[in-house]
């Protein structure tokens, strides 16, 4: 499955946690986990939530929704 996230986020650049885990059929813990694997990687990067990227403040979207990841691309070898 780190190989499907890796192309998904590649693909799309970013996504965010809630997208993921409907893409890839998995729950939002087990992709954080896989995302961790990337970050640790130097190949992916959490998000922070812009604020303009609605009309409400961050409380308005579920947490899941605004964790958003972003394909970095290389990063360190491995």
């Amino acid at each position: 499955m780190l190989i499907q996230l890796k192309a998904y986020l590649e693909a799309r650049g970013r996504a965010s946690l809630t997208e993921m885990a409907l893409r890839l059929g998995s729950d939002e813990e087990a992709v954080r986990g896989m995302l961790a694997h990337w970050i640790a990687k130097g190949r992916v990067a959490r998000l922070s939530c812009p604020p303009a990227a609605c009309a409400k403040s961050c409380c308005g979207c579920p947490s899941a929704a605004a964790e958003i990841y972003e394909w970095r691309g290389a990063g360190a070898a491995g």
